[in-house]
């Protein structure tokens, strides 16, 4: 990582996620954290460690990505929400966008890749949003730009806006109110939005937990801008955790990540699905790749971590179930 001095970056206090919970109420779900026990995880974990699980999968469209939309897009002006909004995602922002257009009286066009998991696209149309599909991830941040200038939607960030920050950060600070104090905690990063808030509100409540983000090997883009001291890009999206393939990283949630995230944590695919494996033969618990992330990291550290009260952010489970068992069947041990 890089030793430079992270550039100077604006944050949400406390004080502003705690709001940010308020405006969204019962819009969104609060979601559990399960203490998760079992002879393959004790087996498996840091020993004398405790492991705690926030379930995010079960928020509404299965990520945590309905949070920071809805926060956003509530805050619209009825003439804002008149000329509709629009969004760029492989899956799991579209289907925020579209649900909570329809929760705030809007409607949505989501530009996705082609590539893209034909049950989130499915998903994505049954929310009532129009889609468009392009060629990959890079395309469709052109052509979303090129919608919110044509025709005047405003352009729902899949991560680099304060909403989406917020939103995150209202996980964050759940999640600590269900657990107490933590040790260590874990969370994906794609663009980073999820990331940045999470940290963001743990380290205002609990310095002393280390936050660790955790990305793909085939989708590095965070680790390649620590190193570089400012936001980079990456040529292509490799990975079986498309949910984590921002083809970027941009100038606030690299900032925020730079400011709060202990360390970051490169993994590779085969770990993930030991670690989907893991969670659905020993928790019953089933998630997309990406939602398997955190899990993936904590083995990889498990020397590191003896005796720790550690949190896992479970941030999605929007799978098909051919690729769900493509993954498990990868994963199981040999």
């Amino acid at each position: 990582m890089s030793t430079a001095a992270p550039a100077p970056v604006s944050f949400p206090p406390v004080a502003a996620i705690q709001l940010a919970r308020r405006e969204l109420g019962t819009s969104v779900r609060e979601t559990p954290s399960w203490s998760w026990q079992g002879h393959r995880i004790d087996a498996a974990k840091p020993p004398g460690s405790t492991v705690w699980l926030k379930l995010e999968m079960l928020q509404h469209t299965g990520s945590f990505k309905v949070r920071g939309a809805l926060l956003g897009m509530s805050r619209l002006d009825a003439e804002r929400r008149a000329r509709g909004v629009t969004a760029v995602s492989g899956g799991n922002h579209a289907m925020a966008v579209a649900f909570a257009a329809k929760a705030v009286g809007t409607h949505a066009k989501v530009v996705m890749p082609a590539t893209a998991n034909p049950a989130r696209i499915e998903a994505c149309k049954a929310l009532g949003a129009e889609v468009e599909l392009v060629a990959d991830v890079a395309a469709a941040f052109v052509r979303v730009r090129e919608i919110e200038a044509g025709e005047g939607r405003f352009f729902v960030h899949p991560f680099d806006s304060e909403p989406m920050v917020l939103g995150a950060g209202t996980l964050g600070m759940e999640f600590l109110r269900q657990t107490g104090q933590l040790d260590a905690l874990f969370v994906a990063i794609g663009g980073g939005g999820l990331a940045a808030g999470v940290a963001c509100a743990v380290k205002q409540l609990q310095p002393r937990c280390r936050v660790f983000g955790v990305e793909p090997t085939g989708a590095d883009s965070m680790h390649r801008s620590f190193a570089a001291g400012s936001p980079q890009r990456i040529e292509a999206v490799r990975t079986i955790a498309d949910s984590l393939g921002a083809p970027m990283a941009l100038d606030y949630t690299f900032g925020l990540c730079r400011k709060f995230v202990d360390e970051l944590v490169l993994v590779d695919d085969d770990a993930i699905c030991r670690a989907m494996w893991l969670l659905f033969a020993d928790g019953k618990v089933a998630v997309e790749p990406a939602g398997a992330a955190a899990l993936a990291a904590m083995l990889q550290l498990r020397d590191r971590l003896a005796g720790a009260r550690i949190g896992l952010v479970l941030c999605g489970a929007n799978v098909d179930h051919a690729t769900f068992a493509k993954c498990l069947e990868r994963g199981a041990p040999r």
